[in-house]
């Protein structure tokens, strides 16, 4: 499953799975551990470090949406809808629900469930727990195929 992260476009400062527990065409689960000395860290808060919203929203987009999104891509026949080299998912649209903080060294787990995938479009119901099992954040994320421009 973990072979998945080679097709996600991002480096490792702006990484955010670490691992894939399930996927398939109904939704995806995976974890990323948040590291102490993340960039974000230096100025949200001086002294006393929180994840930034949005920084815990893209940690749900890239399990719930873009993994999910590559999967269905790779795996869909689709008429119309091709993955190639120079496709990634794109989000377009998030409804994001904040109930915990997310401290340095903390684990997450995100869950995706699909609501539906036609045309190259992706709608997620995707919650976020910390290792306790206790709701971090829940949404609803959107996103499309997009070609890279080159």
């Amino acid at each position: 499953m973990n072979d998945i992260l080679n097709y996600l476009p991002y480096k490792s400062s702006f990484l955010f799975v670490d691992n894939i527990t399930s996927l398939d065409e109904n939704g995806v689960s995976g974890d990323y551990t948040l590291r102490r000395g993340a960039f974000f860290y230096e100025d949200h808060f001086p002294g006393n470090p929180v994840t930034p919203g949005v920084i815990i929203t893209e940690i749900m987009a890239q399990i719930g949406l873009v993994v999910l999104g590559i999967h269905l891509m790779v795996s869909s026949k689709q008429e119309g809808v091709v993955m190639d080299e120079g496709s990634f998912p794109l989000l377009t649209s998030t409804n994001v629900e904040f109930f915990k903080m997310v401290l340095p060294e903390e684990k997450v787990i995100v869950t995706s469930k699909k609501q539906y995938f036609r045309f190259g479009k992706l709608k997620c119901v995707v919650e976020m727990h910390n290792a306790g099992g206790d709701i971090v954040a829940k949404g609803m994320f959107s996103g499309i195929i997009k070609n890279a421009v080159k």
